[in-house]
């Protein structure tokens, strides 16, 4: 079945731990070998008691005192083993969960974009939780109560045999009718179960993505429509959850009248044997007794059984992120990218995110240290997914990237984007202090160093009329602060990892024309000896570049400097003219 190949997995996640698993392995066997001595013991003071009449009262007396020692020493050693048990397998499960979260955010981190553009935020931090919470619930009831439950019945029940076999065969056959008829619930409720998990991860993403933008929902109006949206999920999580309800109650009721069932079974059987001289009344105590304690455990068993079965959703969706693989290898201990003067070379390369749509065609183009060059046309025309391609979010289908003649693909992934400082289009900011953003590409800058990347980035003086200046929170994406600001953290985040190659992908985009001016000359600065790259839309930022690429439909059409391609008529030419013109119709409006 598929639930017992995933309980096989979340258990293999202990092998870091084997030395303690073992040795909880051990104590539940000893903790099920104890319980079982105790009706064993039992029978033995009934038989004791039962037989007094052709024993002298002292014999009786002695034989009791040794039965009932024994088990109050029994009993005292299964205290003590359980407490030990309870309290190793509470820190080990404790311990795991933390550590498999751990594993799960940084494999989900490495991650490229395009395993985060098919998934909500929302759903995957539901899967980090409720995942990690069912592998503690997993680890902790099985070592606590439930490896105990399979150790009875594999090994120990088999052994009443010895003491008698009929009554063995009966219980057994209580057992197994029992464990027949929880595996047929299981099988019919599996699939819908299914369903009710992805219809609680559908909930759990509609409602991040509506806080995620909840000023468009109040702006829209969007509240009831919303709201509409939640509650009509909602109602398929009933329609398929309660079926699976009704069975499990089936299975509850079952359970619980199982106990009654056996334990009268075993006493007309033992009856019927003890009339026949086959059975003492002593063994017809302890298999009832027997019986009281494995009924108890299995009804447990089955609860955890039934619980299992409703977290199993959950653990496929966390081990399916677990085992997704990243679209772009990184070589079995791939150097480091050894860079020197920064030459930064594309040859012949292709690039589509949709088979059959190509994004980047045949796209050939060297950059040089202390080059500017920019990447200029129309939304969707390859521009941003060129500079991706840099920083090995996608790999090429064909051609390669080159770094001072080392292949990006042949390098390691952190050493490569080390070496590349990035403003993007949105600031993208950490809901942290603003320390703490800036430090992001740079962790032991000095106060010095912050300060003066602050001021080039022209961001100094909003920062120090912050209430607590470098340690004021900005809240989730910089929310606390304006377009303006976010965008200068973010360039001066830039200027502060003073990488030797620049992508500005619209860096200047939020800013007005005189804050743009000054960050211009602070960024033309930066870019002085090392290889740049600018992603332009208002064409008028790149008149010093010392070439300009122009795409159209993920190719290169044109290329030079701006008043060359100005001389040219062509598509560049058209674009600056539609700037122009778009210009003046807003200066007339």
């Amino acid at each position: 079945m598929g639930f017992l190949r995933i309980y096989m997995r979340v258990l293999g996640l202990l092998a870091p731990e084997r030395g303690l698993a073992l040795g909880l392995v051990l104590a539940n066997f000893l903790v099920i070998a104890l319980q079982f001595a105790e009706p064993v013991l039992f029978g033995r003071v009934i038989n004791l008691l039962t037989q007094s009449g052709a024993m002298t009262g002292r014999s009786v007396i002695s034989g009791a005192e040794i039965l009932l020692g024994l088990w109050a020493g029994i009993g005292i050693v299964g205290i003590g083993a359980n407490i030990i048990l309870a309290v190793q397998a509470e820190r080990l499960a404790h311990r795991n969960r933390l550590a498999a979260m751990a594993r799960f955010f940084s494999h989900v981190l490495s991650l490229p974009p395009a395993f985060h553009r098919d998934r909500q935020s929302g759903r995957v931090m539901k899967m980090m939780l409720a995942g990690a919470d069912g592998l503690f619930w997993m680890w902790l009831s099985f070592f606590r109560e439930h490896l105990a439950t399979l150790l009875a019945v594999i090994v120990l029940l088999p052994l009443t045999i010895m003491l008698n076999w009929q009554l063995a065969m009966a219980l057994i056959v209580l057992v197994v009718v029992f464990c027949v008829f929880t595996v047929l619930v299981i099988t019919r409720t599996e699939t819908a179960q299914r369903q009710v998990e992805g219809y609680h991860s559908t909930l759990a993403g509609t409602a991040q993505d509506a806080l995620a933008n909840v000023l468009v929902v109040q702006a829209y109006t969007r509240l009831f429509a919303e709201a509409q949206s939640f509650r009509a999920t909602s109602e398929q999580v009933i329609r398929k959850q309660f079926p699976v309800l009704n069975w499990w109650a089936v299975l509850s009721v079952v359970t619980s009248a199982a106990s009654t069932i056996t334990v009268i079974t075993i006493f007309m059987v033992g009856t019927i044997l003890h009339l026949r001289g086959a059975a003492s009344i002593g063994a017809i105590v302890s298999f009832m007794g027997f019986a009281t304690l494995l009924i108890g455990r299995l009804t447990g068993a089955m609860g955890f059984v039934s619980r299992l079965f409703l977290q199993m959703p959950v653990l496929v969706d966390f081990f399916g992120v677990m085992d997704a693989r990243s679209t772009i290898p990184e070589r079995h201990a791939a150097p480091r990218l050894r860079v020197g003067e920064g030459v930064v070379r594309f040859e012949a390369v292709n690039f589509a995110y949709v088979s059959g749509i190509p994004t980047v065609q045949d796209v050939s183009f060297t950059a040089r240290p202390g080059q500017v060059i920019a990447l200029v046309g129309s939304t969707g025309a390859g521009k941003s997914s060129t500079m991706a391609l840099l920083q090995r979010y996608w790999d090429p289908m064909s051609g390669r990237i080159l770094i001072d003649d080392q292949d990006i693909r042949d390098v390691s992934l952190d050493s490569l984007r080390a070496a590349i400082g990035v403003v993007f289009q949105d600031s993208l900011l950490f809901n942290r202090s603003i320390r703490e953003n800036l430090l992001v590409g740079k962790p032991d800058a000095s106060e010095a160093q912050l300060r003066r990347a602050c001021e080039m980035a022209e961001a100094l003086a909003f920062i120090e009329r912050q209430p607590q200046g470098f340690e004021t929170m900005i809240g989730e994406r910089g929310v606390n602060l304006s377009g303006g600001q976010r965008q200068r953290l973010a360039i001066a985040r830039a200027i502060l990892k003073d990488p030797p190659i620049l992508v500005l992908d619209e860096a200047t985009s939020a800013l007005d024309a005189a804050t743009e001016a000054r960050v211009g000359r602070a960024l033309r600065a930066l870019m002085r000896g090392r290889t740049s790259f600018v992603i332009a839309h208002r064409l008028s930022t790149i008149r010093d570049a010392d070439e300009i690429l122009v795409f159209e439909e993920g190719r290169v059409v044109e290329r030079g400097r701006f008043r060359a391609l100005l001389d040219q008529h062509g598509v560049f030419a058209d674009l600056v003219e539609t700037q122009i013109m778009d210009g003046a119709r807003e200066a007339v409006e």
